[in-house]
């Protein structure tokens, strides 16, 4: 069992939505949560409970452009530059630290391209160095086959970005690609807090973080300690491929890879939604055993 709650975290110019799992025993570990592109934290409910009934507090936040952050119309997918993306959730995990349990950092989808944008970065060497591992459940590393945009979407969205940064345009997401449950795919086309939406300069950012990713340009440095990377194998949002091939080239010691055979992108609400809570569980548990765990306070 655990017990949810709500508020808000100033960063900057922005008030966030934020949402907490906290377990009713004692706390072992924490987890900062980092969500995708047209998504928002309530989406994650059911494998954060389960977490939580094993003794992890769970901290997640709308980002800005996202979910119950937007407060207008205008708001919707406008993210700012990359810079103003990782500095909003670089906050978000300071503000978790210093912690008396090991604090884990996991992202999915766009989510989980940040968080490794971020832990690349050594601007926040001092903050990753406080983290005990990252997580990244089907990074957006790059696009499925399915979903690659032409050189010249591409070159004419860069164009007018500099005209008309906060011009927003959808970018409809197939839900069907989404996950094997209808009746979840459905829920997905009917919220309107995932909207789809994005600002040309969002959306260019976005592009950047991907590309540089795929390069394999962006190393993890020493003090990432340990990675957790799980991605389904049929995932037509996200490529696969890209996620192993990041992974297979990051020299860290600490590094656990897992493939969900028949997996489609969003694992939290995919049929191997249990299979992915209990695998992550696990993971975060298996490093927190040193540290005596702390009594949940709300």
């Amino acid at each position: 069992m655990s017990t949810e709650t709500e508020g808000t975290f100033q960063v900057a110019d922005a008030s966030l939505y934020t949402k907490t799992w906290t377990p009713e025993s004692a706390i072992k570990a924490k987890v900062v949560h980092v969500h995708g592109f047209s998504d928002h934290v309530n989406w994650y409910n059911d494998v954060y409970r389960i977490l939580a009934s094993k003794g992890i507090q769970v901290f997640g936040f709308d980002q800005r452009g996202w979910g119950r952050s937007v407060k207008q119309p205008s708001d919707k997918g406008n993210t700012g530059p990359t810079s103003r993306v990782i500095d909003d959730i670089a906050a978000f995990i300071e503000s978790k630290l210093p912690s008396d349990v090991p604090v884990f950092v996991l992202g999915h989808s766009m989510g989980g391209g940040e968080v490794i944008t971020l832990a690349a970065d050594p601007q926040y060497t001092k903050l990753v160095s406080q983290v005990r591992g990252w997580m990244l459940e089907a990074p957006f590393i790059g696009f499925a086959p399915e979903e690659i945009p032409s050189s010249f979407k591409i070159f004419a969205g860069r164009l007018a970005c500099k005209i008309l940064p906060r011009f927003q345009l959808k970018h409809e997401l197939d839900v069907a690609n989404l996950t094997r449950k209808p009746e979840v795919a459905k829920g997905f086309k009917e919220d309107p807090l995932c909207h789809d939406t994005g600002t040309l300069e969002g959306l260019a950012s976005l592009l950047d973080r991907t590309a540089a990713l795929q390069s394999g340009s962006v190393k993890l440095g020493k003090e990432v300690k340990s990675l957790w990377v799980g991605h389904g194998d049929h995932d037509k949002a996200c490529s696969y491929q890209a996620a192993m091939d990041f992974a297979k080239n990051q020299d860290i010691e600490d590094k656990v890879v897992k493939t969900y055979v028949g997996g489609y992108h969003a694992l939290h609400v995919d049929l191997c939604q249990e299979e992915y809570a209990n695998d992550i569980s696990e993971w975060i548990l298996e490093r927190s055993q040193d540290q005596k765990p702390i009594e949940a306070k709300l």
